[in-house]
């Protein structure tokens, strides 16, 4: 009975590599004209993969899209390979330590099933529910709701504003999300100061910065930053700058590195 079981486990995980690869070899070979039934959930989120595919693609964001490509097919084969090599493995050789082998494939699968959660928070961006908000109210909110993470880990978050009464028409939870996330950033590049500013522009444009004196972000990686997955951090999902600068589209306005150097690392939110 066990054995059944076991047989019908490994089966599916083999099959479901096969699929995942299969998809690899497309991308890569720019021929999407395929499409997995949808019985299953993994065929529904891979048919769902590859209509965001071809629709980046169909706009011809050459550069973006090569990049995409190969972030998504270093995280997803190295998630599935060693669910294909120990599959193989434990049904071929019965000296195999079972227990061991069936732990690897579950950390792979839960690997993976995290990898496409965060691919779906990507590709499903709820439509912003926008509201007048005072800037000064959701950034004083916003930094009381970090101010334990902030006090633990020695670092000083002060706010200044060209005037107390600015207004932005947006989505309250949303433009949160991305100023915690930029905050977030700051502490894990172990910044010890970070400064939030907020001002108009010329043309009335409220433009609101996010200054801190972290490690500042290689020429390198200052290129590759915006595109979903890419990620420097140890068990970072890559995805809450690409997050963040979609939910600013949303909002008519744009979300972009300013400047990261010795002295400062400085992110502009633009609200057009």
């Amino acid at each position: 009975m066990v054995l059944g079981v076991l047989a019908g486990v490994f089966f599916t995980m083999r099959r479901n590599a096969k699929k995942i690869n299969f998809l690899m070899d497309a991308i890569e070979d720019g021929e999407m004209n395929f499409r997995f039934d949808n019985k299953t959930s993994i065929n529904r989120a891979l048919n769902r993969m590859r209509d965001i595919i071809s629709k980046v693609k169909r706009e011809n964001e050459s550069e973006s899209w090569s990049k995409l490509i190969r972030v998504l097919t270093h995280e997803i084969m190295n998630t599935v390979t060693p669910i294909a090599v120990l599959s193989e493995s434990l049904a071929e050789d019965e000296n195999l330590d079972t227990k061991a082998g069936l732990a690897t494939i579950a950390e792979s699968s839960r690997n993976l099933i995290n990898f496409v959660n965060s691919y779906r928070s990507l590709s499903k961006i709820a439509r912003p529910v926008k509201r007048p908000i005072i800037v000064k109210e959701l950034i004083d909110s916003v930094m009381e709701l970090n101010a334990k993470y902030l006090e633990e880990n020695g670092v000083q978050c002060t706010a200044r504003y060209s005037a107390p009464d600015i207004l932005i028409y947006a989505d309250y939870g949303q433009i949160s999300q991305i100023l915690i996330n930029l905050i977030k950033n700051a502490v894990q590049a172990e910044s010890r100061s970070i400064i939030i500013s907020v001002e108009l522009s010329p043309k009335d444009e409220v433009i609101i910065r996010v200054k801190d004196d972290g490690v500042p972000i290689t020429k390198e990686n200052t290129d590759q930053i915006f595109i979903p997955f890419y990620t420097t951090k140890e068990g970072g999902s890559g995805i809450g700058l690409s997050l963040s600068r979609q939910i600013m589209r949303l909002h008519n306005g744009t979300l972009d590195l300013e400047q990261s150097d010795e002295q400062m690392t400085v992110f502009v939110m633009k609200f057009l």
